[in-house]
């Protein structure tokens, strides 16, 4: 029996605000940065999570990983019967739950102790995990999922239905997604910050690599993005998708406007337009600038507000992220919440480390849960990889499946040792 026997936690910040990497209209200034945990056990593997925060605060989160040792040292961990336990001991403290329930600081911390518990798993296992989690039943995938406030939208019955339609094709999905990779599309080159050359240039570049889809900020200034969007058009020609972002920037009616002067340049789908609270607000926003579609999710706190968007008819596509909500678990619900509604899910990346971990979600969704890539990609954004022992392999447009063992999650010691906070040499 493998037991959980230590638990460390780093304040890990890169300086990526020098440079403007990652500003947007509501968060100019980034210092994409992690909230890191490690569990060791006495056999001597090892899982690593991490939250993902942009600089300020991050020492918040480290403390919330802290309050959460109790539930970690001393318990064993070998399998999915484990990893649903830990979720669930840590989900449902009766005491934890008061900070949420179920959203914030706590819940973010919770759910980068769940990844690691899966990290360290799958690594005894010696399979990535998207293989991992694609050779489970689909009643051990089942057992993951706290059905508590979804069964008005799904129920255990329904999630294994579509689990067991996915499960006879899974072995050549598995074969496809090795041999061809995974869509992604790419954010580096929009971001709000950038001068209009390096927009015309970073899209002209992703064309050339294989992407069919870009994705610009907006939300700063009307003439701005209007300019900027007409620039990226022109560079990348008619026939690929320019995805933009307004990272909650706008009330309801200033997203219809917006919207509309943006409309000549065909976009495909505007992302985070208002409130990732504001279901009513994306629904009503959703109606009136189709045929744009609505996208939203990396903030949105838990599967009960997925539930909801769905319920509403709020989005068309459906944005996960591996770090806002309680890990792996939670995202297996949330994908079984896509399927059953029918909306694709495409999750968020870039920061520190999500293009590694999102790519295993979307590949157990391919292989296990709805079975199709139509109308998904996996954002991805070229920064920070060298710093993982396991980085992306995105080339020609595509996420390449990880074939190294975990979550891809391990970022390097000498990473950590230089941009660790506030005592790293990149801070010294």
């Amino acid at each position: 029996m493998t037991t959980i026997v230590s638990m460390t936690m780093t304040d890990i910040r890169f300086p990526t605000s020098r440079e403007l990497d990652g500003s947007d209209a509501m968060n100019p200034d980034p210092d994409y940065s992690a909230a890191y945990a490690v569990l060791e056990a006495d056999d001597g593997s090892r899982g690593d999570g991490f939250v993902f925060t942009i600089g300020r605060g991050n020492e918040v989160v480290v403390s919330a990983l802290a309050a959460l040792e109790r539930h970690v040292l001393g318990r064993p961990l070998d399998g999915p019967d484990d990893l649903a336990e830990l979720s669930r001991s840590m989900v449902h403290d009766s005491q934890l739950r008061w900070l949420g329930p179920e959203k914030g600081v706590m819940h973010m911390a919770i759910g980068a102790v769940v990844n690691a518990a899966w990290d360290l798993v799958s690594r005894s296992a010696v399979l990535p995990l998207w293989r991992y989690v694609s050779t489970l039943t689909p009643e051990q995938i089942v057992d993951q999922v706290d059905f508590r406030y979804l069964t008005d939208a799904l129920d255990r019955d329904q999630a294994l239905a579509i689990l067991r339609a996915a499960e006879p094709g899974r072995q050549v999905r598995t074969e496809t997604l090795v041999a061809e990779g995974y869509p992604a599309y790419t954010t580096s080159s929009g971001w709000l910050a950038y001068p209009d050359e390096k927009i015309a240039r970073l899209s002209r570049e992703a064309v050339a690599d294989g992407f069919t889809q870009i994705k610009l900020k907006v939300g700063g200034d009307l003439a701005d993005d209007v300019r900027r969007l007409g620039i990226a058009r022109e560079a990348v020609g008619p026939d690929i998708r320019i995805a933009v972002d307004a990272n909650q920037r706008w009330d309801v009616g200033q997203a219809v406007a917006w919207m509309e002067a943006l409309a000549p340049f065909d976009p495909w789908w505007i992302e985070e337009p208002t409130s990732p609270d504001d279901i009513l607000g994306h629904a009503a926003i959703r109606a009136k600038v189709a045929p744009v579609k609505v996208a939203t999710g990396e903030h949105v706190q838990n599967r009960v507000v997925v539930k909801q968007l769905l319920q509403a008819g709020a989005i068309d596509i459906l944005q996960i992220d591996a770090t806002r909500v309680g890990g792996v678990n939670e995202n297996l619900a949330i994908l079984l919440l896509g399927a059953r509604f029918g909306v694709p899910v495409c999750p968020h990346a870039g920061g520190v480390g999500l293009c590694e971990l999102v790519q295993h979600l979307a590949m157990i969704d391919l292989v296990a849960v709805s079975g199709s890539t139509e109308g998904r990609v996996i954002e991805y954004v070229d920064h920070l990889h060298e710093h993982f022992e396991d980085p992306t392999d995105v080339r020609g447009g595509r996420y390449r499946a990880p074939t190294a063992p975990g979550f891809s999650s391990r970022i390097k010691a000498a990473s950590i040792e230089e941009f660790r906070f506030p005592d790293g040499a990149a801070w010294r």
